[in-house]
């Protein structure tokens, strides 16, 4: 028993680590094997914490039932809240309704909009960001907390660097974004020069979702895309 409660030192806890490659390994199997039986979506995504009589749960329910109508599917992170609001308007407008789960100590539960052969859950973030960039045709970001924050930031590096081909980001409410919009126009780049003035331009700040879908389709009519549904 001592040796039991003797704590592990660094190498035999980065050795055990490392075998957490091949569940690594497993998540991106099985995301791709089923992400690419579905094809690319619109992704939407807000806050875990939002009530259904909310303004915003709401507003998502329309963006996504509207989406659905026009051709595309909607993926969201298959939790309650804005997500269950995404995958809702998708089910009842009869579209591809896609969550991507994503195991954590609170919050997080699979809503019940999800169509039942596209729901994936992951253990690993990075793994779960990597399905929602790779198969989203735009990003339709709703009020939220950090876990939104991070995807938005995410898809903006990885389109301002050229790692990821451009797609729509779309913001949903500038009385909630605008002040950070406003910040980082005046503190990144204009006291700071830390962005270009031309990486502002990969983002959208809309209000409604007739705005939503008019950015969407003329990307792609611009670029002579369709959606995939």
């Amino acid at each position: 028993m001592r040796n039991e409660q003797t704590p592990k030192n660094w190498n035999e806890v980065k050795t055990n680590d490392s075998w957490a490659i091949f569940k690594i390994m497993g998540e991106f199997v099985n995301g791709y094997e089923k992400m690419s039986r579905i094809g690319p979506c619109v992704s939407i995504f807000g806050s875990a914490r939002t009530k259904p009589d909310h303004k915003y749960y709401k507003l998502a329910e329309s963006i996504a039932k509207k989406i659905t109508e026009n051709g595309y599917g909607v993926i969201t992170g298959g939790g309650p809240g804005i997500m269950e609001a995404g995958n809702k308007g998708a089910h009842l407008a009869g579209g591809t309704s896609v969550g991507l789960n994503i195991a954590l100590p609170f919050e997080q539960h699979d809503n019940p909009y999800i169509d039942s052969d596209k729901s994936i859950d992951f253990d690993y973030f990075f793994v779960r960001k990597v399905m929602f960039v790779k198969y989203s045709q735009g990003f339709v970001v709703m009020p939220g907390g950090f876990g939104t924050l991070d995807e938005f930031f995410e898809a903006l590096t990885l389109i301002q660097t050229h790692k990821i081909d451009k797609f729509p980001i779309i913001l949903v409410g500038t009385e909630f974004w605008g002040g950070l919009f406003e910040w980082v126009k005046t503190t990144l780049l204009h006291a700071n020069n830390n962005v270009n003035a031309e990486d502002l331009d990969l983002v959208h700040l809309v209000d409604t979702e007739d705005e939503v879908l008019t950015i969407l389709n003329e990307f792609y009519n611009e670029y002579n895309l369709s959606p995939n549904f």
